[in-house]
């Protein structure tokens, strides 16, 4: 794969009282406005996980503020997993950001 300047994809799991308190919306908002795109869901565990692709920047810049969160929240904890080092984040879509229903990792295939 080749370089694609400062591109980079992470996944995020944010834990703490982010479920009912309009945190996946926030953060569509957020990621907007930074030029992102990915995707926010909630997880059955009462956690929100994010993927979030665009330039390593506005990336970090989103870390940051999913650490804060929207007033209502109560964030603990952000775990953060590079999923693309930057210049190589280009397996995700380049545009838009959404907002995905609730999600049950139960529910995913077994791969073994």
């Amino acid at each position: 794969m080749q370089p694609r300047g400062d591109v980079t994809t992470v996944g995020l799991r944010i834990s703490g009282r982010v479920q009912g308190v309009w945190y996946r919306g926030w953060t569509v908002d957020r990621a907007t406005e930074l030029g992102l795109a990915g995707w926010v869901r909630n997880l059955t565990d009462g956690t929100v996980e994010v993927l979030a692709n665009g330039p390593r920047e506005a990336v970090d810049r989103l870390i940051d503020v999913c650490r804060k969160g929207p007033t209502l929240a109560r964030v603990d904890d952000v775990a953060v997993m590079v999923v693309d080092q930057p210049g190589y984040g280009g397996a995700f879509p380049t545009k838009g950001f959404q907002k995905l229903g609730d999600h049950n990792p139960a529910d995913m295939p077994n791969v073994d």
